[in-house]
């Protein structure tokens, strides 16, 4: 008899066009979830009696109660090699074998810079009002060259936006706990203090991983030090910016604005303040979403399941 496996998250419905699926049909029944679970009784309710599940990053968190819940499970593969909304030591206390793929760096980067220019040059705004039928030029855009890219964490995301914004002729800055000046001439960007870079930046970018060192990393005190003119921009996750703070800074203008792609509850609440807010520009967590990167997630998340019908797991993260 099939085993159960569930794919969770498909958003886009592309789950099973975007890979090879075939692989595993002989052996495994695959179900599809396109929406997000309303809660976590809602998902554990859905999930009874799946032994495989297949989750899209961090869209549908895995706690030790979850785990608790599905005693059935016996295998959890995510797209990235690191997924913070598992627990992973239930996972291995619950004998879980926890598989993970492949991830393109490029995508995320590339959805930055183009906030970036969207911010500096108002692409949507004036978008939006040339199909309302309103007035003609209403807005004069700042200028990439000559202007500071601060990028808080200088990693392999923070390397390839240092690239680009080199490219357009910005002065990159950049900073993080653990990054030297010689990291920092490696990738042509200058080393700063954390508030050097938040005095000078016109442009601040977030390129880190969510921790407990990193949570809250920009504050209201942060915020406070960067120029009125400054826009934020957070394409790595929600909570590394204090929400509240970050709202009340735009709602006052004490800075520019912020494009941000990344929220403390996703989906973001229809209902949400920074819906309201005409200062900023969202993207419902587009930073991993392309073509290319699907095709990796998935294809290497039935070689998952596959490899792991055979009783040969590949990609195994250890607790």
């Amino acid at each position: 008899m099939p085993v159960r496996c569930a794919i969770l998250d498909d958003y886009q419905n592309v789950a099973l066009t975007l890979a090879d699926w075939g692989k595993v049909e002989a052996d495994a029944e695959v179900k599809v979830f396109n929406e997000p679970f309303g809660s976590p009784d809602e998902a554990a309710k859905a999930l009874a009696g799946f032994e495989i599940v297949c989750v899209m990053r961090e869209r549908t968190p895995f706690p030790r109660a979850m785990f608790e819940k599905l005693p059935g499970l016996k295998l959890l593969v995510t797209t990235g090699m690191r997924n913070a909304a598992i627990d992973m030591q239930a996972a291995k206390e619950q004998g879980v074998t926890v598989c993970g793929t492949d991830s393109a760096g490029h995508p995320t980067a590339e959805l930055t810079i183009g906030l970036l220019i969207d911010l500096a040059r108002k692409i949507s705004f004036e978008n939006a009002r040339m199909k309302a039928g309103e007035s003609w030029q209403t807005t004069v855009g700042g200028d990439l060259h000559g202007k500071t890219l601060g990028i808080l964490g200088l990693g392999r995301l923070g390397q390839r936006v240092a690239k680009v914004g080199l490219a357009f002729g910005m002065k990159v800055v950049a900073w993080s706990q653990n990054l030297t000046p010689e990291k920092c001439r490696e990738a042509g960007a200058e080393y700063a203090t954390k508030e050097e870079l938040l005095a000078k930046s016109d442009f601040i970018t977030i390129h880190m991983v969510l921790s407990p060192r990193s949570r809250g990393l920009v504050g209201a005190h942060e915020l406070s030090q960067m120029k009125s003119s400054a826009y934020l921009i957070n394409t790595s996750r929600g909570p590394l910016v204090d929400e509240a703070a970050l709202i009340a800074a735009l709602k006052d203008n004490r800075i520019a604005g912020a494009g941000l792609d990344v929220y403390d509850v996703e989906p973001l609440p229809r209902d949400h303040a920074l819906r309201t807010l005409p200062n900023v520009l969202l993207t419902p967590h587009l930073g991993y979403v392309t073509a290319d990167n699907y095709r990796l997630f998935y294809g290497q998340t039935a070689d998952a399941v596959r490899a792991f019908l055979d009783g040969k797991p590949v990609r195994v993260i250890e607790a």
